[in-house]
């Protein structure tokens, strides 16, 4: 317990004392933090979506929107 002791009262010295270096810790922490999680999905969406050709997706949402619009001015 004493030694879960002292790494809280550095960590409070270290970090904690002076309120700019806590809100950089925090504003640092929150931009590698989203990297890290940002990476992390980006890999797993790459390894569970191989072979999946976007550019087909694309043109597909493409054309049909593109009809819709055409069916909407149809109407109107």
């Amino acid at each position: 317990m004493a030694n879960q002791k002292g790494a809280l009262e550095g960590f409070y010295r270290l970090i904690m004392r002076r309120n700019s270096v806590y809100v950089s810790f925090i504003i640092a922490g929150a931009f590698f933090g989203e990297r890290a999680v940002d990476y992390g999905v980006h890999k797993l969406w790459e390894s569970k979506n191989i072979g999946v050709c976007y550019v087909f997706l694309f043109c597909l949402c493409l054309v049909l929107w593109c009809s819709f619009v055409m069916l909407q001015s149809c109407f109107d």
